[in-house]
């Protein structure tokens, strides 16, 4: 796989454990503090996420990206 399109896929799996760690947080959030920190994690998580998914479908349009169509 190329280089481009492993990063792009590990920010994927970068921001699916933020969103894990984030909704774990708030559930065991104490404090207001700690509820904010995990829903700035969380949003910037969803941030990524949606980024990394439009730049793998341009890959995928560009016909650059190494795996399936269907992916």
């Amino acid at each position: 796989m190329k280089r481009y399109n492993e990063c792009i896929k590990r920010v994927l799996e970068l921001s699916r454990e933020m969103i894990i760690l984030a909704d774990d947080g708030q559930l065991a959030a104490k404090d207001d503090g700690c509820r904010l920190l995990f829903g700035i994690l969380q949003d910037c998580a969803y941030k990524l996420r949606k980024s990394a998914e439009e730049e793998k479908a341009a890959h995928i349009r560009a016909d650059r990206w190494d795996t399936p169509k269907q992916e």
